[in-house]
């Protein structure tokens, strides 16, 4: 029988490294089994508490299944169309979508199944460590299942792609030494299929072949062809096509290519031997933790640069010369270079131009040297005298896993807030740029600080890398809604220039030059949107309104329909193809908001005015935009929604009235006529409009129609409808605090 490897020493085949590590003991009862997992669960839920709640986080928002996605339809793109998700994780993507079905945009569920996918692997490691009769087994997966080192893994929702991709990883691995020991075809199809769910979760467990063949070496002293690696091959076979298809996929269609990606041979040596001890120290000491880690600047020229693959080589050659007393450490090194051998720098992953590390690049591989170092422990532990083996060893599980317990509580408090987050990180690392990009981009959103907010911190991102091109599409959005059509012209143009494929720029592109009035300019630009990314059903929506303006009505209408194919719960496009097919039995061109430019202009600047609270300004906007542009329906319903709020109702119902009129089938206006009507005490009438509005209505609105349809029907004094629609409007949006205050009166009897 072939032999693989070194020369086998007879001491030690067979057994596990017996010089290093003590028996392991007798396995757990399936009673014991089952309290470990749970008492394992709970520790991590307590650990991860702060980050139960925690907001989405940088590209959250590309993970989590878009609204196109959810139907059944969008399942099949995430499956069978390349660029319909982030990435080509189709069974990543596929239990997003699942989770998207099952809880929408409640975030609580999202961060609870990554902590409880993250347990079962810790459990799952507790089993294996077993099976391979290796001793410190349970605090192996204690200190797996709390290292603060996890923390990014595990708190953040994109991240659903290592904590799945780890249960398949070590279910398959569990199954495979159940086929080492018995040869059976069972457990070796099960591991298969184990390794194909992990794949196609995540490419990076394409190691786990390579694990192997370690596991059985420190196992055995010498690998056999025919019983050790043999059997593999197909997992070999298959791991490559994952990792090429990966690769290509990172490089084609995900960007990891360009100047930012040029590295020499030797320069992926350094960043690869730099990468293997910063992992290392880091799993050892995690006292500096960050989101977001400076990015090395890389020099074949600097001779200190060496030292990173020479201690590297030191380490494994120290190990290498202990093996006849312990294969242990070697094995340990192995698995763990191994395991992070896809992020090292031998081939390009787009997070690359942000930095060479990140603490969930190693959340697989740091099983190697947690369990070197439990073993270690649990050696010492057995060398002490106390009264009970099994109470040292309990004693020790307990204090580890409370260390461990308050370091991952302090560290996911950061992944509670992303604003907390990103400033920690600027605060450790002030050249991280994508910390100020993800600042801009919350600013953006929060009335408090703005959109001068926001575009000082783009600012400040491009004076760090000013050939970002996302900073520059952010900037370019924050000067469109400041009205700075211009200078938001100059921005998305730099964007396309340093990234032609940046499909998302070219649609910003073409609606700001919609708002220039250069509508065939604007046609051109989502054009080449879609020329990019044929499945993007806003840039569809938005050459049809483009196309509207040019009098293209027949064009038009195509591509409405095309962005409903692709969304079918696209509520403005649903509207617009009413109105189009509407106008084309009318025998009339135009559509829904046929404004001239300057009547834009002033609706446009309304609708800020209306974000600062300057509401009797705002009515003044719409009223010269009417003016302008007399048939304009939309910005006569912001005007009469903005009238309702300034208390004169009866000037708002009137213009919500002729509002309707034209656009009949416009939820928001129908709304807001039903707030005009029981503002005059029209009650009933007003329950006749939150009514039609809530049947046309499906999207997010919809909640707070229900809770002003439950206001009207509990001053009618229908309070059990009442409740039922407050309970509605709380279920659909659980952040509504009109609702839930309007439930918790509506059940006192406060009415």
């Amino acid at each position: 029988m072939a032999k693989v490897g070194g020369k086998t020493n007879r001491k030690n085949t067979g057994s596990v490294a017996p010089r290093l590590e003590p028996p392991a003991g007798p396995g757990l009862s399936h009673r014991q089994d089952v309290l470990v997992f749970a008492v394992l669960l709970l520790a991590v839920l307590m650990a991860y508490q702060p980050a139960w709640y925690g907001g989405k986080i940088w590209d959250d928002d590309a993970h989590i299944t878009r609204p196109e996605l959810r139907s059944w339809g969008g399942l099949w793109r995430i499956w069978f169309e390349l660029g319909a998700t982030q990435q080509y994780y189709p069974l990543a993507h596929s239990a997003f979508w699942i989770e998207a079905r099952l809880w929408g945009d409640r975030l609580l569920g999202y961060h609870l199944v990554n902590i409880v996918l993250h347990a079962l692997s810790s459990f799952l490691i507790i089993v294996i460590l077993r099976r391979l009769s290796a001793p410190g087994a349970v605090l192996a997966g204690v200190a797996f299942a709390l290292h603060p080192i996890q923390v990014e893994s595990v708190a953040w929702m994109s991240e659903l792609k290592n904590t799945l991709s780890g249960v398949f990883y070590f279910a398959g691995l569990l199954a495979y030494l159940s086929f080492d020991q018995t040869r059976r075809s069972r457990p070796y199809l099960l591991a298969a299929l184990f390794f194909v769910l992990a794949l196609l979760t995540k490419s990076v467990t394409a190691t786990l072949p390579v694990g192997l063949l370690v596991i059985f070496w420190w196992k055995r002293g010498a690998l056999s062809w025919d019983r050790d690696v043999k059997p593999l091959i197909p997992f070999f076979a298959l791991a490559a096509m994952a990792g090429f298809f990966t690769s290509w996929n990172e490089r084609s269609l995900i960007g990891a290519r360009g100047a930012e990606f040029d590295f020499s041979p030797i320069e992926r040596l350094l960043i690869a031997g730099r990468s293997f001890m910063f992992y290392l120290h880091q799993l050892l000491w995690p006292a500096d933790l960050i989101f977001i880690y400076s990015r090395w600047k890389v020099d074949a020229a600097v001779w200190w640069q060496y030292l990173y693959p020479f201690s590297v080589a030191a380490l494994i050659l120290i190990a290498w010369m202990f093996r006849a007393r312990t294969r242990a450490p070697l094995a340990s090194l192995l698995y763990f270079g191994i395991a992070l051998g896809p992020a090292l720098g031998f081939v390009n992953v787009y997070p690359f131009r942000f930095s060479f590390v990140a603490d969930h690049f190693q959340y697989l591989a740091g099983v190697g040297v947690i369990a070197l170092i439990a073993a270690m422990v649990d050696r010492l532990v057995c060398r002490l005298k106390a009264p009970s083996l099994a109470l040292r060893r309990t004693a020790a599980a307990l204090t580890l896993g409370l260390i461990l317990s308050v370091l991952t509580w302090y560290q996911s408090r950061l992944y509670a807030d992303p604003r907390l987050l990103y400033e920690e990180t600027l605060r450790r690392n002030p050249s991280a740029w994508l910390a100020h990009l993800n600042l801009g981009f919350l600013a953006n959103q929060d009335p408090l600080e703005g959109k001068a907010a926001a575009m000082a911190h783009y600012r400040a991102a491009l004076a760090i890398n000013p050939d970002e091109p996302q900073v520059h599409a952010n900037l370019g959005t924050a000067c469109m809604e400041m009205g700075l059509y211009d200078d938001a012209l100059k921005e998305y143009q730099a964007a396309v220039r340093l990234a032609p494929g940046y499909s998302d720029a070219y649609l910003d592109m073409g609606a700001d030059l919609q708002h220039l009035g250069r509508y065939r300019e604007a046609e051109a630009a989502y054009r080449e949107a879609l020329a990019i990314k044929p499945g993007l059903a806003a840039a569809h929506f938005d050459l049809g309104v483009a196309l509207t303006y040019l009098g293209r009505r027949d064009e038009a209408l195509a591509e409405v329909k095309e962005a409903l194919r692709i969304q079918p719960d696209y509520t403005e496009a649903r509207r617009l193809q009413g109105d189009l097919a509407s106008a084309g039995e009318n025998g009339q061109p135009g559509g829904p908001i046929a404004r001239s430019p300057d009547a834009e202009t002033h609706a446009n600047l309304g609708e800020r005015l209306i974000e600062t609270g300057h509401l009797e300004e705002a009515a003044a906007e719409f009223r010269e935009a009417l003016r302008l542009e007399p048939d304009a329906a939309e910005v006569r319903g912001m005007l009469g929604d903005v009238l309702w709020r300034l208390g004169r109702a009866p000037e708002a119902e009137r213009e919500l009235r002729q509002a309707s009129r034209t656009l009949p089938r416009d939820a928001g206006i129908r709304g807001s006529l039903g707030n005009a009507l029981q503002a005059l005490g029209r009650l009933d009438e007003a329950v006749a409009e939150y009514t039609v509005a809530l049947q046309i209505e499906q999207g997010p609105s919809r909640a707070e129609l229900l809770n002003d349809l439950g206001v009207a029907l509990a001053k009618l004094g229908r309070m059990d409808e009442a409740v039922s629609k407050f309970r509605e409007a709380v279920r659909l949006n659980p952040s509504l605090s009109t609702a839930q205050a309007n439930l918790a009166r509506a059940l006192h009897g406060a009415y």
